[in-house]
């Protein structure tokens, strides 16, 4: 009788301040495949724990290891959340669940390793450029702003995490100026994540209307600000052409999303490529497609001639951080030890 080889099973998740997923992958050929992926709202648990036990109350399967990518700064295997109130460990979660071996990477890193598993479909350019060897970067717009690097090493890329979505924001013309000072008023450290988030795209508009630059406020947009996703309705109305503010309030956004992506291009000298991830992109790519992104992101002066020429893409695919914690996962259980 032959005996039947399955690759080893492996827990997976992304976590984030609005949902988290958790999912089951193992190896396949040329690629990870991930399976019985659930999606929570995250701020409906107390603790990570407890969505992971919910989870597996459905699925009960020997597992070889487990990665999460999670929303806040890694640090000795453990993290506090940024927009959560949760306090993720490592050894925690491998008590909880005797898991031997478990994984706790900044979201953005996961986002990173997942890149490489992307198809072709999963992207879309906006900038051609002309790729070369070097170092790669991301910049991810949602709950909140992340940002990632992708050294080079002369055969690989190594994700490595950053927290420059929470240095200080940079304006850049007089209104942004202005901004900034209205921002300054409401929170003590006004950084980047301030504008380039769901929360953010609120910041703005909010600056905008009380600004009168447009007049009053319609009733009508007022009620729905109040009863729905005010950053959706923004965008809704924008995209119509609807609202002169909205509209605005998505210019700004984009241009300052565009400046900061070129800012942390030239930091890393990201020759390789940068990439667009997180949740907004995706829902504006209409709006990234039409042109000012790209000048935003290409107005750096005298090195204009260097932005110009790295390729920008956006990643389209909302489980590719669930691919990169599969990565990591796959490559503990081949190391066969602990990270």
């Amino acid at each position: 009788m032959i005996k039947k080889i399955t690759t080893p099973l492996m827990l997976v998740g992304d976590v984030g301040g609005t949902k988290t997923i958790l999912g089951l992958c193992r190896k396949a050929k040329r690629n990870v495949r991930i399976f019985a992926a659930r999606t929570f709202e995250s701020k409906a648990y107390g603790r990570l724990e407890d969505i992971i036990a919910e989870y597996l109350s459905w699925h009960r399967p020997a597992l070889a290891a487990a990665c999460f990518g999670v929303a806040g700064p890694v640090i000795r295997g453990s993290v506090i959340t940024t927009n959560l109130a949760w306090r993720v460990s490592e050894k925690s979660i491998a008590r909880n669940t005797k898991i031997d071996k478990v994984a706790l990477v900044n979201d953005l890193v996961a986002n990173a390793y997942g890149i490489a598993m992307m198809k072709n479909t999963d992207l879309i350019t906006l900038n051609t450029g002309s790729k070369s060897d070097g170092n790669a970067a991301l910049l991810s717009a949602g709950t909140g702003l992340g940002e990632a690097v992708l050294f080079w090493n002369g055969e690989r890329h190594i994700p490595t995490p950053s927290e420059g979505g929470h240095v200080d924001f940079g304006p850049k013309n007089g209104l942004e100026r202005e901004l900034l000072t209205y921002l300054s008023h409401r929170f003590e450290h006004v950084s980047y994540e301030r504008l380039l988030s769901g929360a953010g795209l609120v910041n703005i508009y909010n600056f905008l209307r009380d600004s009168n630059i447009f007049g009053a406020e319609p009733l009508s947009l007022a009620k729905r600000m109040e009863k729905e996703d005010p950053a959706a309705v923004i965008t809704e109305l924008a995209r119509l052409k609807q609202n002169r503010l909205c509209k605005t309030t998505l210019d700004v956004f984009v241009s300052i999303y565009g400046s900061a992506a070129g800012n942390l291009a030239l930091q890393v000298m990201a020759t390789s490529g940068m990439f667009l991830g997180g949740g907004i992109a995706p829902k504006i790519i209409w709006k990234l497609r039409d042109g000012s992104f790209m000048k935003a992101f290409t107005d750096k002066g005298r090195l204009r001639h260097i932005v110009s020429r790295i390729p920008v893409k956006v990643i389209m695919n909302d489980r590719a951080a669930l691919y990169g914690a599969a990565v990591v996962a796959m490559q503990m259980v081949q190391k066969g030890q602990r990270r």
